[in-house]
């Protein structure tokens, strides 16, 4: 297959006008970074690996939300009486979640949902996607965080990433 010396001219277009417009200078090495900026990034974008979402059912979205908010006060709570209580208590680990979800855009919601419920972070997603490292700041059972993980969060995001 032969390749394009622009393979998107709209892109190149976009970039060199966006350049140019955030520079806020048209001086000739301006305009210069903006052309090689317009033939370089839409190279480097063409050779990302693109994943388009599949949206299943939107039907429990709802209840999604509501359970995320509600998780998020309680977690909030928990987290402050165990930050406030005495720290030997804390038992701050590592836990490798084994996935379900294949769709990278359902596994970056997950991963964005786990973060934003206070004390666990989303660390790293295995290579394969099959795995993502969680660090919660406190569980005496990584298997009861793994069930919750998977059935609080993951099955319904299954419905909404096939």
């Amino acid at each position: 297959m032969k390749q394009r010396l622009l393979p998107s001219i709209p892109q190149s277009l976009t970039v060199f006008v966006f350049w140019l417009l955030m520079a806020e200078d048209y001086s000739p090495g301006n305009i210069v970074m903006a052309l090689i900026l317009a033939w370089l990034m839409p190279l480097l974008a063409a050779r990302l690996e693109r994943e388009f979402a599949r949206l299943g059912s939107l039907r429990g979205i709802g209840t999604l939300i509501g359970r995320l908010l509600w998780d998020i006060l309680i977690a909030n709570l928990t987290v402050a009486r165990q930050v406030l209580g005495p720290s030997h208590k804390l038992h701050s680990r590592f836990v490798w979640v084994p996935l379900d979800l294949t769709n990278i855009h359902g596994i970056s919601a997950l991963t964005s949902v786990i973060t934003l419920t206070p004390g666990t972070v989303s660390a790293e997603l295995s290579e394969d996607r099959k795995h993502l490292l969680v660090h919660c700041l406190s569980t005496d059972d990584p298997q009861a965080l793994i069930d919750e993980i998977k059935t609080r969060y993951e099955a319904p995001l299954l419905e909404v990433f096939p």
